[in-house]
Formats: structure tokens, sequence, C-alpha cells
């Protein structure tokens, strides 16, 4: 009795010692389940290709043939899987567990003898076991966190077992990440203790004026005395140009006072439409105006109480604002728009102005009684080109700052690059320098060191005019700084509104002008 069987090429030795030195097609005409029952004297023909028959095998010889092959197979397989030093589980398409190597008994605590042939949800909760949703699926997950136990935390990689297009069953791969997390857990629990613990040190110990950097004569002597009149009830007027830090002095005298625990109020007066600023300042009575708000508003003055109004950009406030501010700083009490009840203030009045409030008097632009009322005491914070020796200092500090924000690596600075920061003149003072800093991160990547060519292109061209034209006069050379400066402000403004998506009132609070001041600059340098 001959049947045609088919298999792929076992090599297996002929009887007829035909040697076969290609692949052979065997045919079978039996189902499988029929092909068990073959006695053990059947031959097995073999065809070529076309058909042609071209040996014969026993039975029982392909049989053995088979089996000694799976086995060995199999031993690989099982060798390879406990070699690995991750779990490894292996389910079938029901979900029993078919394999569960040695390391799947460590991490769990059972052996495979107590889990072969159970369904893995018995062992886990069902929501935790990726492995049932890669067979439902038909999709595996790479390096995924899981969390199959209440104290085990795992990275695990699946994939579905697929036969003739039939997913058969699931793979898993497991690393156990426990005491990484723990690990981290512990850090994490370490660094936010230490983190609070810096704090309370730092509150206890923390200057404060501690925001303003710098060693140079000049500010520590603006600095000396502003310490000086924080615990005095003294107005007090900060002038200088616009970016020295004025807010940050008004601030220190604030924290420093025993005004500290209350609210530190400031308003920039040339923000404010003039229409709004008195009812901003004093607040207002329910129904003192269409649109009122029902009850009625408080004003900043009432909002500082205790503690510190900070007026900004004093020098912007309109003349007829000035008369009323006058009449609170004399009477020390104010009335809300549309009420008649005095309401004495409780605050201490720090101002500060970027401009020359007496060439303002003589102007007529501003109250000269005001003006002694205010400037009490003077406090003049030097402009950055005053004190080129904080320069590298604060470089340091912003680099670091910005580069955290944008989590970036803390870049170098080219002595170059250095040598153009201390010659630059600095109109726009700390704020610009700051500006320029955040630009060249954002801008420049992960550079490891910030060069020349990383600057805005108007930084660097006026110093390479004047090293070439050696004989223009110093009168040019300053018209020539201007124009450079006049120009970085141009690029520092278009700067802020493409980092604001052109939001006016976010550019002018970037720059730290009012939202009038950017409008006039615009219009200078033709900004659309």
């Amino acid at each position: 009795m001959k049947y045609n069987i088919s298999l792929v090429d076992l090599s297996l030795p002929l009887e007829n010692d035909l040697n076969l030195s290609t692949m052979i097609k065997y045919h079978y005409k039996l189902p499988l389940s029929e092909i068990n029952n073959i006695g053990d004297e059947v031959d097995i023909v073999l065809e070529d290709d076309k058909g042609k028959i071209i040996g014969w095998v026993p039975y029982k010889k392909v049989k053995n043939e088979v089996f000694n092959q799976w086995s060995k197979t199999r031993a690989c397989f099982d060798e390879l899987l406990n070699s690995i030093n991750d779990a490894v589980t292996i389910v079938d398409q029901a979900g029993d567990i078919i394999f569960w190597n040695h390391k799947s008994e460590e991490m769990y605590g059972l052996s495979s003898q107590d889990v072969y042939g159970q369904s893995i949800t018995n062992f886990f909760e069902k929501e935790a076991v990726v492995l049932m949703t890669t067979i439902k699926e038909g999709k595996g997950v790479v390096n995924k966190y899981n969390r199959p136990k209440a104290n085990v935390h795992v990275l695990i990689n699946t994939s579905p077992i697929i036969v003739d297009n039939q997913i058969i069953g699931g793979l898993s791969i497991e690393r156990d990440i426990t005491d990484v997390v723990r690990l981290n857990d512990e850090l994490s629990s370490t660094t936010a203790y230490l983190h609070e613990l810096e704090s309370n040190v730092a509150q206890e110990n923390l200057s404060p004026f501690s925001k303003i950097k710098g060693r140079s004569e000049a500010l520590q002597s603006a600095l000396k005395l502003a310490k000086r009149v924080a615990n005095t009830e003294a107005t007090v007027l900060i002038t200088g140009e616009s970016g020295v830090g004025k807010e940050l002095f008004a601030e220190g005298i604030h924290k420093g006072s025993n005004r500290s625990e209350h609210p530190f109020i400031a308003i920039n007066c040339g923000a404010i439409p003039p229409p709004l600023f008195e009812s901003e300042l004093f607040g207002y009575e329910q129904g003192a105006f269409t649109g009122a708000v029902k009850g009625g508003k408080k004003g900043k003055l009432d909002a500082a109480k205790g503690g510190t109004i900070f007026l900004d950009e004093i020098g912007e406030m309109p003349l007829e604002l000035q008369v009323k501010l006058l009449r609170v700083l004399q009477e020390r009490q104010f009335y809300r728009i549309g009420g008649n009840k005095a309401i004495p203030i409780d605050v201490k009045i720090i101002a500060a102005t970027n401009r020359d409030l007496e060439k303002m008097i003589e102007e007529g632009s501003f109250r000269e009684d005001l003006y002694y009322r205010l400037n009490v005491i003077s406090i003049s914070v030097p402009p950055l080109r005053e004190r080129v020796e904080d320069i590298p200092e604060l470089v340091q500090l912003f680099l670091k700052e910005f580069s955290v924000k944008y989590s970036t690596p803390i870049p170098k600075i080219d002595p170059e690059v250095m040598y153009i920061f201390l010659q630059n003149t600095w109109n726009g003072n700390i704020r610009q320098l700051r500006n320029i800093i955040e630009r060249i991160i954002i801008l420049g990547g992960n550079n490891e060191i910030i060069r020349t060519h990383h600057l805005p292109p108007n930084f660097v061209k006026v110093k390479r005019d004047l090293k070439v034209n050696e004989n223009v006069t110093q009168l040019e050379k300053m018209t020539m700084l201007m124009d450079k400066e006049e120009d970085l402000e141009s690029e520092e403004i278009k700067f802020a509104l493409q980092k604001t998506y052109g939001n006016k009132s976010a550019a002018a609070k970037i720059l730290n002008v009012s939202r009038a001041t950017l409008y006039n600059k615009m219009k200078k340098y033709n900004i659309k």
C-alpha cells in the first residue's frame, strides 16, 4: 500500500540510495488525522516536481526523523527562553499559559507547574494583562510600562503568534524595573525634601534684594540707600533708564520693610488708559456709572492696604490724575468714584520713572508739587553701561535661567562675544541683555559655545564698521552707535511680537513697556 506524503526536505537517506540534492515536494493524499494510523510497514513514495517517482522511504523512518528534529528544536527553544534574563510568557489563543520561564517564576513567585495550562487571568487582573489585549487586537507593544501586580513594575514587549494568518497565541517579555521605580521614588522624595530645606534656609537667609545681581560700586551704592529706606515710611522715587530693574528695587524695599507680610501692588501708569486709571486706583461705588459692577469695586489703594503700592512710569500719568494723586498723598485718604466716604490709606508709596521729571516740570507736563511729594528719598539705579563689570555675572545668570526654561545645556560664551557685550552701550540695559540671551538660547539650539554669528546681525555690524573706519570723528561714532541701538531695539520689538504671535499687550509686557510706548516705537520703526 503506497501513499504520497508532503514533507519539506528532511535530508533523509533514501532506501534506494537516491541522492536528492534539491528540495523535493512530498504530497499527501490522506487527512493528517489518518496519518498516525498508518502502519510502520507502509512506504512513502517520493516524487519530483514533475510527478516522477524518484524514491521511497519507510514511514517509520520519516516519523522518527521528524520527532528527532522537533525535539532538538524544542530543546533549543526552551534553553533560549530560559537563558533570557527577562520574564517570558507564552499563552495560546484562549490565554492559557503554555510557557513560563525561570525569570517569571522569580518575579511572580509562581512555578511552571502552578501555572501551566491555566488561564493567565487566574493570576493577574484582566485589565493588567497586556498579552490578552495583544491576542485580541493582533497588535504588539514595545517598552510599555505596566504594573501587573501591586508591587511589581515592568517594561513589557508583546507580540501575537500568527500561523496561516490566524492568531494562535501570544508572547510577552517583561523586564523588571521595580527597583528602578522604587529608587526613583526615593530620589524624588529626597530631592523634594532637600528643596524644601533649601527653600526654608533661603527664606531665612535670603536678602530682600537677592534678585538684584551685581557687585559694581554704582549698583552697591544704590542698594545701600534702598536698604536704609526700606524700614521707613518715606515715599521713595526710583529713577533710571528703561530696563535697569527699578521694579526689583521696589520689591526689595517692600520685602525689607515691616509691611513685607502685606500686598505689593504694582501699577504701570503708562499702560492704563486715562479714563480707567482713576477707577483702577481708587475703585468705585455701586451705580457710579453705566456698566459698574454690582456692589462696586475696590481699587488698588484698597488692595494694597497695609502693604506697598508701586507707581511705575509715573511720568506717563496725565496731569488731571496727578492732581488727584497729590491730594491723596497730602490728605492720606481717598474717595471712591461715586462715593462720599473718605477712606484712609495705609500704604507705603514707591514711584519710578525713566523720564527726566525736572525737565517735564519745566515743560509743564508734570506737577512740581507732586514731584516733591514723591521725591522724599530718591534712588538712582545705574544703567548697565556704568556697571560693565556686572555683565559677565548677568550673562551667566541668564544663560542658566533660559537653559533650564528651554531644556538645553548651558553653553559657554566665546571671549569675542563677551568682549562685544562689554563694549556695547546697552540702551535697553538689563532687559535688553536678558532678551538677547533668551533669543540666543531659543535660536541657537544646543550649541556648546556662543559665538559672534549667534548674535543678532546688527549687534556686531557697527563694531566692524568702527574698526574699518578708524578716521571717523567721535560724533560720527556716536551716531553709528545710536543707529545700532535703534536697530537692536527694533529687532527686540519684532522678536517680542513674533514670540507672542502679534499680541501687543503680551509683547509690551515682555519688553516691560506700556502699550502706548510700544505703539509709538512700532510707528517709529515702521513695524507693521
